[in-house]
């Protein structure tokens, strides 16, 4: 395949000045938009910038593959940025790394299999250093394309050898399936080449499975390294082969400790002997906990469709109804508002936990888990355990059906039974009554508990509460932490508290009014990217999104991320102390309609989006103040 194809002469940019990489990405991505490449310049930008924040798209001799793939992408290309000078800050696998020539892809969020394959194949040559050099020495757009059309480049140096030694197995994938994937596959396979042995990679990237690896590859392997930095597929093929884990980044860094590692597990290596656990890069001490915590974010990711869902269709009918007076119509059993209003509640109340709960399994335990999972869920919505019940019951059914598959695992005719039918009977028998008779009930205690100490918070207790939550949700704009504060609303919302989440709402403007109003108040303060992006901002904190703010925080997460915080602690502090309540989720600014409690409808709205204001002017100050700081110290 032709590598030309994938690019053309006006997206091969020669001899080009450039400050930062966000400058490159800036002018590249522009420059997509009017080949027809993308259709949405910002939705591009972001998922690069959400890239960048993964693994380092830095390598070495000079060399960086950016890249963002999403649904803003209508079909795969790249371009090619050639340096006058090199970049000093771009964080790169080798520290010592200077980027001179950057190759910016651009990667579909649906499969454009022909040009997604010219991508991969661009990554495996980049990994040769020779290839690299005649990009980095071209003088015309011409050289570039002869480069990019010569499929007779050598990839392997003069070091490899074509090995009998043994056969090693690796299977590569990162989070937009092109780069990282395809150079760790190239380096492990360079690598095990030049100590004499075979070698087969299988690839989980953005065209799916490639080089899938066989059964007699497993039989004849010595071992398998897994490099990736999303969840692998199938990895239960290979319980009888050493292991060793790690991030997609670290063959391409240093391939040889790698294997050098691999072959360290061989020595003492037992077939399926679930105790040897002693790997490449994790303690044993602290895999569980990794676990757990994977698990709870698993489940809080599958229910937030719900949530919103059911949410936004619940403040449907509550607007209808209270815009068209049709109270009358709303509480009919049978009419039409009643069921769309029930729809939406039947989404949170009676679907949430069940779902919750599953995929908590799931990320445990795989497809087995789900069905000891939903059952858990049920139970704890049968006995009122809520939330926390939940959870509990998605831990313990992850939990009990990985112990099963580990152990009750026969081969031959009963193999099937045994997926098809003990799993799932006996799993959620199982985890069913564990959570009816004997876990559930303290569970429920220690719910009901919690739901008493929140009816009675008061004064300086729901203040410290609120600021608490207001600094959570603005801490990483949308990651672990803000989801932990969410996962608190959320259950606090499920056993009929909703002061919490009425706080939550109102923070999550904060940040994205601030950065819009400092922008527009201090123009030259902020660079040309800064600007577009806090013009846009405000947009999304109206539907209650906080990462927006994210690729503005990049640049300066300290400044930032602290002014954010300090106006949402206020917010928070205010909202929750003020009595006020929201029982619709993912609202967003139509939840100043629909608030509970407090002295009247018209004074819940002035409080609660009056706090977001307060919040977002003393956030804005603080980012005019520490903007203007550092531009002074960086002048002086």
């Amino acid at each position: 395949m032709n590598l030309a194809d994938a690019t053309n002469q006006n997206l091969i940019f020669l001899n080009q000045t450039f400050n930062t990489k966000e400058e490159v990405f800036e002018f590249v991505a522009k420059k997509f938009v009017k080949e027809g490449i993308i259709e949405d310049k910002e939705s591009y930008l972001s998922a690069v910038f959400d890239r960048e924040k993964e693994t380092p798209t830095g390598f070495e001799n000079g060399m960086a593959i950016p890249h963002g793939k999403s649904e803003a992408v209508r079909k795969a290309a790249f371009a090619v940025v050639q340096l006058n000078s090199p970049l000093e800050k771009y964080e790169s696998l080798d520290p010592n790394n200077r980027v001179e020539i950057l190759f910016l892809l651009a990667i579909p969020e649906h499969e454009d299999r022909g040009h997604l394959d010219l991508l991969a194949q661009l990554a495996t040559r980049l990994s040769d250093k020779n290839y690299t050099e005649g990009f980095k020495n071209a003088r015309s757009v011409s050289q570039v394309l002869n480069l990019l059309s010569n499929n007779n480049v050598e990839h392997n140096d003069e070091e490899q050898v074509t090995g009998n030694k043994g056969f090693i197995l690796g299977i590569t994938a990162c989070a937009a399936g092109i780069a990282h994937t395809y150079m760790a596959a190239e380096e492990i396979s360079k690598e095990a080449s030049r100590r004499g042995y075979q070698a087969k990679i299988e690839k989980q990237g953005a065209k799916g499975i490639e080089d899938r690896i066989t059964r007699q590859d497993i039989d004849k392997a010595v071992g398998i390294i897994f490099a990736h930095d999303v969840a692998l597929k199938e990895t239960n093929r290979f319980v009888n082969l050493p292991q060793v884990d790690v991030n997609v980044a670290e063959p391409i860094k240093n391939s040889s400790k790698v294997l050098d590692a691999l072959f360290e597990r061989t020595k003492n290596f037992v077939p399926n002997n679930q105790k040897d656990t002693e790997t490449f890069d994790e303690e044993p001490s602290k895999g569980v906990w990794s676990e757990i915590k994977d698990s709870v974010m698993t489940g809080i990711s599958y229910i937030i469709p719900l949530i919103i869902a059911g949410g936004m269709i619940s403040t449907v009918a509550v607007l209808i109804t209270q815009v068209f007076g049709l109270q009358e119509i709303a509480d009919q059993e049978g009419s039409w508002l009643y069921l769309l209003n029930g729809l939406g509640g039947d989404l949170l109340n009676t679907m949430m936990l069940p779902v919750l709960s599953g995929y908590m399994a799931y990320s445990l335990a795989d497809k087995p888990g789900l069905a000891p999972g939903f059952a858990g869920g049920l139970a704890a919505i049968t006995i009122d355990s809520g939330f926390l019940g939940a959870m509990l019951s998605g831990l313990l059914a992850g939990f009990v059906m990985k112990w099963m598959k580990e152990n009750i695992n026969p081969k031959g005719v009963f193999s099937s039974f045994v997926t098809f039918w003990v799993y799932p009977v006996i799993g959620s028998l199982v985890v069913g009554c564990i959570m009816l008779f004997l876990l559930g009930r303290p569970v429920a205690a220690i719910n009901n508990s919690l739901i008493s100490w929140l009816d009675t918070l008061q004064g300086t207790n729901a203040l410290i509460m609120g600021a608490v939550l207001g600094m959570m949700v603005s801490f990483d704009l949308g990651g672990p932490v803000n989801k932990a504060a969410y996962a608190f609303c959320i259950g606090a919302m499920s056993n009929g508290n909703f002061a919490p989440y009425c706080a939550f709402a109102s923070v999550k403007m904060v940040s994205a009014f601030s950065l819009s109003a400092a922008c527009f108040l201090q123009k030259e303060l902020f660079t040309e990217q800064e600007r577009e992006i806090g013009t846009q901002t405000w947009i999304l904190g109206l539907a209650g999104i906080t990462e927006g703010a994210i690729p503005f925080a990049m640049g300066d997460p300290i400044r930032v991320i602290g002014s954010f915080i300090a106006g949402s602690l206020v917010t928070g502090a205010i909202v929750m102390s003020s009595g006020i309540g929201l029982s619709v989720p993912g609202a967003g600014i139509f939840s100043m309609f629909l608030l509970e409690g407090g002295s009247n409808g018209l004074m819940n709205a002035v409080v609660w989006l009056g706090a977001a204001l307060i919040g977002a002017i003393l956030s804005t100050i603080l980012l005019i103040i520490t903007r203007r700081q550092k531009l002074h110290k960086q002048n002086a």
